[in-house]
């Protein structure tokens, strides 16, 4: 597995990470525990280096399974995760709204420290911007972590241009994470040009659109109940229906390079640029592995544009979010 540094930091992980939200939480019930850290110890013998979590998915359950399976490898992994929440008092799934301000990101570190059973967070992303408190406050209380030795690099996520710059101003910035594909491309109207200019890393999520663009989820697909998606506006049948064209594409692609879908999809992303690191989630081995593959499959300038002209005349029908969780991102 090759390797890619963020930006201008010393933050060096694998090409993909894994996305672990799914294994605990959103996509229907809870997997086995024990499958999953197979699966996670499994993704790290891989090559994989760069785990993604937050203290909000589950609650917490998502950050013990993580630590669980990867506190005996610490010494080879990069893990990843987030504040920003209140959760349900209750400790339900869910949250109550936003909360960065500097004492709550500090608790927040210390638990998920004990959760992940490490001594210091890799990177800490602010999993939402938070309009009641300042961005600089939240970078001064982050800074205060690194100093303390609790956390090495800080992240956002979902944030604007100008609160990047902002936080950047006051404490470094390594990685932004947002959710970007062939299927969500608005982070190219001014995102990655902001990171490129600063030196910031860029971490796509939902690299495969939700599982949409592997070509295994057409209109008649049925959802588990509890599984977030079918709160999607993107994932009525009437949406899945309307953006099929784009998974056909991909498919297109992939038969002429011996590849999957997925492969298509991946690739396409690390073909963008190199300090950017996509972290599909998965709960499968077999899906595991075809993801990893998809490092391997190189997309020539003249693939690359063939996807951007075939991409150009489809519209992607339907919100990605409801209006509530939407209105959350890009502040």
């Amino acid at each position: 597995m090759q390797k890619r540094k963020f930006g201008k930091s010393n933050l060096e992980v694998s090409a993909l990470g894994l996305g672990c939200m799914g294994m605990s939480f959103s996509y229907g019930p809870p997997k086995d525990k024990q499958e999953m850290i197979s699966l996670l110890r499994t993704s790290v013998e891989r090559g994989i280096t760069f785990f993604d979590t937050a203290e909000v998915y589950g609650p917490f359950t998502n950050e013990e399974l993580v630590g669980e399976a990867l506190s005996p490898l610490r010494d080879q992994v990069v893990i990843a995760t987030k504040f920003g929440f209140n959760l349900n008092p209750d400790g339900s799934p869910g949250w109550q709204g936003l909360n960065s301000r500097p004492e709550r990101i500090k608790q927040v570190a210390d638990a998920s420290l004990k959760r992940l059973k490490i001594d210091a967070i890799d990177l800490f992303y602010q999993h939402r911007v938070d309009p009641d408190v300042p961005i600089e406050d939240v970078a001064g209380a982050v800074k205060d972590l690194i100093r303390e030795g609790k956390v090495k690099h800080f992240g956002l996520s979902e944030a604007g241009a100008k609160t990047i710059r902002r936080a950047h101003a006051v404490q470094p910035v390594t990685a932004v994470q947002s959710e970007y594909s062939l299927w969500f491309r608005r982070p190219e109207e001014e995102i990655l040009l902001t990171l490129e200019e600063l030196g910031i890393g860029f971490v796509p999520y939902s690299p495969l659109g939700k599982g949409f663009l592997t070509g295994k989820i057409d209109e008649n697909t049925t959802l588990d109940s509890s599984d977030f998606r079918n709160t999607l506006p993107r994932f009525t049948p009437e949406a899945r229906r309307a953006n099929q064209a784009l998974v056909d594409l991909l498919g297109a692609i992939a038969a002429r390079k011996k590849a999957t879908p997925a492969q298509i999809a991946l690739a396409w992303l690390l073909a963008q640029k190199p300090w950017m690191v996509p972290i599909p989630g998965t709960t499968k081995l077999h899906r595991l592995d075809e993801n990893i593959g998809a490092t391997a499959v190189e997309l020539t300038p003249d693939d690359l544009r063939d996807i951007e002209i075939a991409a150009s005349k489809i519209t992607v029908q339907g919100a990605r979010y409801p209006e509530r969780l939407e209105q959350m991102t890009g502040r």
